[in-house]
């Protein structure tokens, strides 16, 4: 077992907001990754898609989840099982924003929505 202290966690910034890395293979031996994403108010995220399963549970704030071609309006308390190799996109509430803790995959790969492949984001390794 290994403990992660809070002092340790990894943060990594995007236009979208920032993703605070609690455990990753990088971070802790993991196998799974999980993340907090903090999204400032009108935060609009990338189109994009990944190659493993993404649980997202909303912590605080509120969103507008575009997933799979239907549009989702979430809540802190809410929860999103985006399914590998579907198509999203996370809008936040343009006046309160929104937290969310994440899990997925270690290694788990972003994509764009032609399937070209982004990598590995840091937040995930």
């Amino acid at each position: 077992m290994a403990v992660i202290r809070g002092a340790q966690a990894r943060r990594s910034e995007t236009p979208g907001g920032v993703m605070t890395t609690f455990a990753s293979p990088a971070q802790g031996g993991a196998a799974r990754s999980m993340w907090r994403v903090d999204a400032r108010p009108g935060a609009v995220g990338p189109v994009h898609d990944f190659d493993a399963e993404q649980v997202w549970s909303w912590v605080a704030g509120a969103a507008t989840v575009e997933l799979g071609g239907l549009t989702y309006a979430v809540a802190a308390g809410d929860t999103v099982v985006m399914p590998a190799r579907t198509v999203r996109r996370v809008l936040a509430d343009p006046d309160a924003g929104y937290s969310a803790v994440v899990t997925a995959p270690a290694g788990a790969r972003a994509l764009a929505p032609d399937g070209a492949d982004y990598g590995v984001p840091p937040w995930i390794a």
